[in-house]
């Protein structure tokens, strides 16, 4: 078991500035994230397009916004715990306990929920016969690239992760590119890279394909794909790799007894608690009277809601604002040198 003071269940940018908030007053957190990495909606739906409401920040994108709250929270070394969905919570005593998809169990006597609009989920696929190869021979995102060296792979989809994927793993691997339709719609550039290493035969493109079987036993030895027309091919494979984008998932948090109002979880505005003591929802995944869903609006929320964490973290200390400007005990957890 995992002990800490708080574990956040969201690496959103709410989530992350969390993060920042509580490690100013020396807690530390576990982060927990359906996702491959940091970043929420900012980095999976709008990396590229600017944000035009972040105090003090005329422009930026999603992913420069996640990468400053990296760095901002670089001080504190928050765990993070990527590819891993909260499944079971459970109360002892004065702590809440944390069970994950696999099978990690974590202690903390505060939870706090930036999940955003929900767990974002991989579109799987459709296949029954799919799911007993998951995590073993079919992948939805790619944790260690090195496990397919010189592996025969099946990359289905036609966006940005896809073509992103084929065009790495052709380094090391056999790759056939499949997709449905005969336009990608990834970034041109990739695009015509991936079109060079086809026509150097470094790897194969096969588009107006989808998946129609998978055959094997432990393992997966081919697939056969089909065209509109229902003509087959085989390909003998190695490991299926599929990117067809992703779906909004509540998810496990629904079944928690926190009081709903649809998809959101109503909180109180003092601290952002919810009916659960200890269980707090910040963000998008939150409501309120006059709630607006805005970046900047979880950021007041994580501020509040850490005091909060603070007091039932350390029941035994008085909490003291202090400002970061003078306070030399929260610019030594900062790492600041004397100027």
């Amino acid at each position: 078991m995992i002990k800490t003071d708080v574990v956040i269940v969201g690496a959103g940018p709410v989530g992350l500035f969390a993060v920042h908030q509580l490690g100013l007053k020396g807690l530390k957190s576990i982060v927990i994230d359906n996702l491959d990495k940091a970043g929420g909606q900012c980095i999976e739906l709008y990396p590229d397009k600017p944000i035009y409401d972040i105090p003090a920040i005329p422009e930026c994108t999603g992913k420069e916004l996640t990468e400053n709250l990296l760095k901002q929270i670089k001080p504190f070394n928050a765990n993070f715990h990527f590819n891993e969905r909260v499944q079971e919570v459970s109360n002892e005593k004065d702590n809440w306990i944390i069970k994950t998809n696999k099978n990690k169990v974590f202690s903390a006597p505060n939870i706090i929920i930036a999940g955003g609009v929900g767990s974002f989920e991989p579109r799987k696929l459709s296949l029954k016969e799919a799911e007993k190869y998951e995590d073993k021979n079919i992948f939805y995102s790619v944790s260690d690239k090195n496990k397919f060296k010189g592996k025969k792979i099946s990359i289905f989809g036609g966006g940005d992760s896809a073509l992103d994927w084929a065009l790495d793993l052709s380094k090391i691997a056999n790759v056939t590119l499949i997709h449905r339709r005969e336009e990608f719609r990834g970034a041109p550039h990739t695009l015509n890279e991936i079109k060079k290493l086809e026509k150097a035969g470094k790897l194969q493109i096969k588009t107006k394909f989808q998946l129609s079987s998978i055959e094997g036993d432990k393992n997966i030895k081919s697939i056969t794909i089909k065209d509109d027309s229902e003509k087959t091919t085989k390909i003998d494979t190695d490991y299926v790799l599929s990117f067809f984008g992703l779906i909004m998932q509540l998810g496990p948090i629904a079944e928690w007894g926190l009081n709903m109002d649809k998809k959101t979880i109503n909180v109180n505005t003092e601290n952002f608690q919810t009916n659960k003591k200890g269980i707090f929802a910040i963000g998008d995944i939150c409501t309120y009277p006059g709630k607006e869903k805005l970046i900047l609006s979880g950021f007041h929320e994580a501020a509040l809601a850490s005091v909060e964490c603070f007091k039932r973290a350390r029941p035994n200390e008085k909490y003291r604002f202090q400002f970061t400007t003078s306070s030399k005990e929260i610019q030594e957890r900062l790492g600041v040198k004397n100027k």
